[in-house]
């Protein structure tokens, strides 16, 4: 079931882009502020309707798919998730559920206990941090067991250990054959968990593929322009500037 993109033009946010997203990978999306990633990743969702070009979901356009059923097959979060009432996480992580028309409290549970949330359960949104209320937003998309996962810039939140537990499952459930789809600022981040890297500047697409090759140093130098070194080895590499 590949997510595609065919030449989608947004104003001056989008030129042209195509892209293949393949399902039971990572798939990062980095580029610099104003490349157009968070308006990539609405498109990708159906959210933002493209002025020219169309978005593709196993051959199906995406603006002919009834809510109901995207809504089931893609688990979107923004980048400023906000929620309309103060309710408890819980209630709020149940409403990914939504889509489905059920209660199921299972899927629910291990969204809840795979983003570390049980002793806040019956805690108001208004009473959690902003790392808390980011958690709790992206267990509500684990809840609703998409078959693609888009999620903007997930990790900003999150302490270094509520990043390495959440990319580990985000590898666990791309291992069952789930599209997940990362807007991230953190090149290494990209480097180290993306199985592939989109690179975005001025709106088009300008690398593709492997992370080692999408972002070389040349490729940083030229879109960034930084110059850096990537020191470490696979899965563990650092990224130096100077």
């Amino acid at each position: 079931m590949e997510l595609e993109a065919h030449r989608l033009t947004i104003g001056t946010r989008l030129c042209g882009v195509d892209a293949v997203i393949q399902p039971g990978e990572i798939t990062a999306i980095c580029g610099p502020n104003g490349a157009g990633k968070s308006t990539l990743l609405a498109a990708l969702a159906g959210l933002m309707p493209p002025d020219f070009g169309h978005v593709t979901l196993d051959g199906t356009e995406i603006a002919a798919m009834h809510p109901r059923r995207r809504a089931q097959a893609i688990g979107y979060l923004p980048q400023d998730g906000q929620v309309a009432w103060d309710v408890a996480v819980r209630s709020l992580v149940a409403l990914g559920r939504m889509p489905h028309g059920d209660t199921a409290t299972q899927p629910v549970e291990r969204a809840m206990a795979t983003l570390d949330l049980g002793a806040l359960a019956a805690r108001p949104i208004s009473k959690l941090s902003g790392g808390e209320k980011a958690r709790a937003l992206l267990a509500r998309v684990l809840a609703g067991e998409p078959q693609w996962i888009l999620a903007d810039e997930p990790l900003a939140a999150l302490d270094i250990g509520h990043q390495l537990t959440l990319l580990r499952h985000l590898r666990n459930v791309a291992g069952e054959g789930v599209g997940v789809v990362l807007v991230l600022h953190d090149l290494a981040l990209a480097m180290n968990h993306a199985d592939r890297v989109l690179v975005l500047d001025q709106g088009a697409v300008v690398a593709e593929g492997a992370p080692e090759r999408a972002l070389s140093a040349e490729m940083i130098a030229r879109v960034w322009g930084v110059q850096s070194q990537w020191v470490g080895g696979p899965g563990g590499s650092a990224l130096v500037a100077f």
